[in-house]
């Protein structure tokens, strides 16, 4: 199996389940509050390596927040080495709320995601050539997101991207150095200048950004599934049906799927059905990380939609 490494960041998540998600000036119940080990980067490593990834991770926390994060990476099995510990600064900080269909907003703190530099992810290059595949998302500084592609590039590893959260354009220098590009919907549009109200208006926003280097679009369309666009290929992948109870980590937790079976060599389509299922016992559940299911899970749900013929 090939050497997954994800750069990104951790955070405390604070989760709000209310009846409805405010609007601006309007104050709602709330119903409950937790405390989740959460962050893009590290959903994203945990969902890797839960689902059977050899996966390594580079973050920075703070001193402040640490202590619920790194027991939650150790015990999925990741190698923590590129993880320190600043002393005296708190962890990124998310406040989520959920409502009662399980659709969320989230406000993100950076925290010490912010110390997540390019000259800290310089000092863990070591890291990077150890490894094979670079999975990267948009909570660190862009500074260090362009020096770990470009490095990645370098090195000829496999570079995957979720632009999230989404900025007004990618970097026009990244997108030939990107193998799998994987948006949703809302950062599919916003990348790519276009609407994506439709399946077919997916397709051709995911086809723009072909057209300018991209290699693979893999965008995800909620309960629309998955969206499959290359330079040879646009297919849509639809998702098993389940009852949805809080989508936080849904995304990442398919980006985990889709780099593990790619890790394992297997064909891009295998890895997006995988993912669909993942993601979808992940919705089924509260929380972030929590919500990630194991790779046994995930292979006898598989098991369980091919018997019924769902795939």
């Amino acid at each position: 199996m090939k050497k997954i490494l994800v750069i990104g960041s951790s955070n405390v998540d604070v989760s709000i389940r209310a009846t409805s998600i405010p609007k601006a000036g309007e104050t709602v119940k709330g119903l409950s509050v937790s405390l989740n080990a959460g962050g893009k980067g590290a959903n994203q490593a945990v969902a890797c390596s839960r689902l059977g990834g050899n996966t390594g991770f580079i973050t920075v926390l703070g001193s402040e927040g640490s202590s619920s994060l790194l027991p939650m990476f150790h015990e999925s099995g990741i190698d923590c080495r590129g993880i320190d510990v600043l002393d005296g600064k708190q962890t990124g900080t998310a406040y989520i709320t959920v409502d009662n269909d399980g659709k969320n907003t989230i406000v993100v703190i950076p925290g010490t995601n912010y110390d997540c530099s390019a000259d800290y992810i310089k000092s863990k290059d070591y890291l990077i050539q150890e490894s094979d595949i670079i999975v990267l998302q948009l909570e660190i500084p862009e500074e260090a997101v362009d020096y770990a592609i470009k490095r990645s590039a370098e090195l000829g590893k496999t570079v995957i991207l979720n632009p999230a959260p989404a900025p007004a354009s990618l970097n026009p220098d990244w997108l030939s150095k990107i193998d799998y590009l994987t948006p949703n919907e809302t950062e599919l549009e916003k990348i790519s200048g276009m609407s994506v109200s439709s399946v077919q208006e997916a397709k051709i926003a995911a086809q723009s950004l072909i057209s300018k280097g991209v290699k693979n679009v893999i965008a995800t369309l909620g309960g629309g599934g998955a969206l499959l666009v290359s330079s040879s290929c646009s297919e849509q992948f639809t998702p098993p049906d389940i009852k949805v109870v809080d989508t936080t980590a849904a995304g990442d937790t398919f980006n985990g799927a889709v780099v593990v079976y790619l890790a394992e060599g297997k064909d891009i389509s295998e890895a997006i059905v995988f993912a669909n299922a993942a993601a979808t016992l992940s919705v089924s559940r509260k929380g972030a990380q929590e919500s990630i299911p194991s790779r046994e899970e995930t292979e006898k749900f598989l098991a369980s939609l091919a018997k019924e013929g769902a795939i």
